[in-house]
């Protein structure tokens, strides 16, 4: 469960524009290798009522497809996707000593029935529950955030302008969806400078679905900032001995209403993995 978070003032950055026909040549090229109806990856963005992009990594072939190239490469906040990091981050610095350990909520987020409640790692990270992280921030530091950021090479190290403690909702911070792919790559493979068993843990804490067919492992994020509303899905799919990496980002006006915003995150990069056969359609 996720809460859309409440705005605060910044500059808005004018968002890039145009190539689209040239950006569409580009699509056809970078989807032809691909098996399955995958002719029009913009579709299910168009169907949801939002902009967006979705990448997808496949390691095997060392192949990319991008819904829109360009997308691919800007970076914006990571909202709820940091948690991933996060989740390492704060395992490795002892700032909770496993996923079990208990924090005792402090009744100051009313509304989210998730969120009200004496939290532990193991429930936050699916809940998204944003006084729990912001309370291991506090714990951690931003010292030792810095020094993890450089050393992982996630993000643009931009944390200091933040209003509060969670800095990857507010403020400059940010990375682009090739860069979360990059990132998630690195942790599969536990080519990061964390414990191996801290690594499996948060392996453990995102898997989303596991069938006899596929393990699918992920993420959401949501924000708003600068008067943009954001929302991320990735992760990665595990099936037939092969993995495939994916990274969805959905935006908005934030004076826009679709109820519909925060799951299409899921819904689009279900039907974009089941358009490139990587998930089963039935």
């Amino acid at each position: 469960m996720e809460l859309l978070l409440t705005p605060r003032p910044s500059t808005q950055r004018p968002s890039d524009l145009g190539l689209s026909l040239f950006l569409a040549g580009l699509l056809v090229l970078f989807l032809a290798p691909f098996p399955g109806n995958a002719q029009d990856l913009q579709t299910p963005f168009t169907q949801c009522g939002v902009q967006g992009s979705i990448t997808v990594f496949d390691p095997q072939k060392n192949q990319w497809t991008f819904s829109d190239p360009d997308d691919a490469e800007r970076a914006s906040l990571p909202a709820s996707t940091f948690k991933i990091l996060n989740s390492l981050i704060a395992l490795q610095e002892k700032a909770v000593r496993d996923e079990h350990e208990v924090l005792k909520w402090d009744w100051q987020v009313p509304g989210v029935p998730a969120w009200n409640a004496d939290t532990d790692l193991q429930a936050a990270f699916p809940n998204s529950t944003v006084w729990f992280y912001v309370r291991l921030a506090e714990r951690i530091g931003m010292k030792k955030y810095q020094r993890y950021l450089k050393r992982v090479g996630y993000g643009n190290g931009k944390t200091t302008n933040a209003a509060g403690a969670d800095f990857w909702n507010y403020g400059d911070f940010a990375l682009s969806p090739k860069e979360q792919i990059a990132f998630l790559r690195r942790f599969y493979e536990g080519n990061l400078p964390f414990a191996p068993e801290n690594i499996q843990k948060v392996k453990q804490l995102m898997v989303a679905e596991q069938t006899p067919h596929y393990t699918l492992s992920g993420k959401t994020g949501l924000t708003t900032y600068g008067g943009t509303r954001s929302g991320w899905y990735v992760g990665y799919v595990e099936t037939k001995g092969k993995v495939y990496y994916f990274a969805t980002r959905l935006h908005q006006d934030a004076k826009a209403k679709n109820d519909h915003f925060s799951a299409c995150r899921k819904t689009i990069t279900q039907q974009v993995l089941q358009a490139l056969s990587i998930l089963p359609t039935s």
